[in-house]
């Protein structure tokens, strides 16, 4: 096994709260693409919040993507797009945001493209719940999702040389891991998958999971060690991620899921399942105990009294 000591890198966070608390912006079921919706209507905004993570300076910089997807594009209605915006129109939307990452961050730092789960483009949003759809509830329907959103990234000029890392966040279900894991698969089950993922698929990635609640699982009943296994086996693809980690979890909780994360890499360690350790990418939330409200959109303290009303970690 391959020992190495990793730098410490700062990346951003909470882009939706910022925009609200900081630009007085309010999202709501109307703004279906939520912090992506200033790429539609207030570009410049979303550039000013954004530089304000770039003069940090943080390590890594999100895109503003998370909630990127051809339905919640659909269900943007703005004066200039009174029917939606349609399909062929929303690589020039993704272009914007690779561009304003790339102006505001500091020169030494890298751009990481934010893509949320599936469960993000749902109304009210399920990444916190993991309960998906009938039409997006197997590893197969998944796999088609994600490529098929991969592939509007693809179609973005010189996608490859302006971001350094995917960052698939906020996942809550087992079957999403492995369906993300069969994007990078070194030869795709499917010309579909090969021609949507095309050279995004050779990129460093990382999978962030949720936890929510009182216990140390997904929102689906998996284990960690049946999280790490998704995370790193080669079953799934032999292209394995550059980090794996929480996100948008409760901060009390992180020291003993990094510790239940790291006794269930060793063990895929120690049985020769893994040549290298993965980064640990951590980006907690709730510093006082608060609780992510998805139907209300509000901060939850532990006695279950608003703190206030924001806009979650997109």
């Amino acid at each position: 096994m391959t020992s190495r000591i990793s730098p410490v890198l700062f990346l951003d966070g909470g882009l939706g709260t910022s925009l609200e608390d900081k630009y007085r912006l309010d999202f709501s079921k109307d703004t279906p693409l939520w912090s992506s919706h200033l790429l539609v209507t207030d570009p410049e905004t979303l550039r000013s919040c954004q530089r304000d993570f770039g003069q940090v300076p943080v390590d890594i910089l999100l895109t503003a993507t998370y909630q990127i997807s051809v339905e919640a594009f659909a269900r943007t209605e703005t004066p200039t797009h009174p029917n939606g915006i349609r399909r062929s129109d929303i690589p020039s939307f993704l272009d914007l945001a690779v561009s304003i990452a790339g102006r505001v961050k500091a020169p030494s730092a890298s751009i990481a493209l934010s893509l949320g789960p599936y469960g993000a483009t749902m109304i009210p949003s399920q990444e916190y719940s993991g309960r998906y759809d009938v039409e997006h509830d197997s590893v197969e329907r998944l796999v088609e999702w994600h490529c098929d959103r991969l592939g509007l990234f693809a179609e973005v000029e010189q996608i490859c040389a302006r971001v350094d890392f995917l960052a698939f966040e906020t996942v809550p279900r087992l079957d999403e891991i492995r369906a993300i894991r069969k994007l990078f698969a070194r030869r795709p089950s499917s010309p579909e998958l090969a021609d949507n993922a095309g050279s995004l698929g050779n990129m460093p990635y990382w999978i962030s999971c949720v936890f929510p609640g009182d216990d140390y699982t997904l929102p689906d009943g998996s284990s960690v060690d049946q999280v790490i296994g998704a995370l790193l086996d080669s079953e799934n693809a032999d292209h394995l991620p550059w980090g794996i980690g929480i996100n948008c979890t409760r901060i009390a909780k992180i020291p003993q899921l990094v510790r239940m994360y790291e006794s269930a890499v060793c063990k895929l360690a120690s049985a020769g399942q893994i040549k290298a350790w993965p980064s640990l990418v951590l980006y907690p939330d709730g510093t006082n105990g608060e609780v992510y409200d998805t139907v209300t959109k509000a901060w939850q303290a532990p006695d279950r009294s608003a703190v206030a009303e924001r806009t979650g970690p997109w």
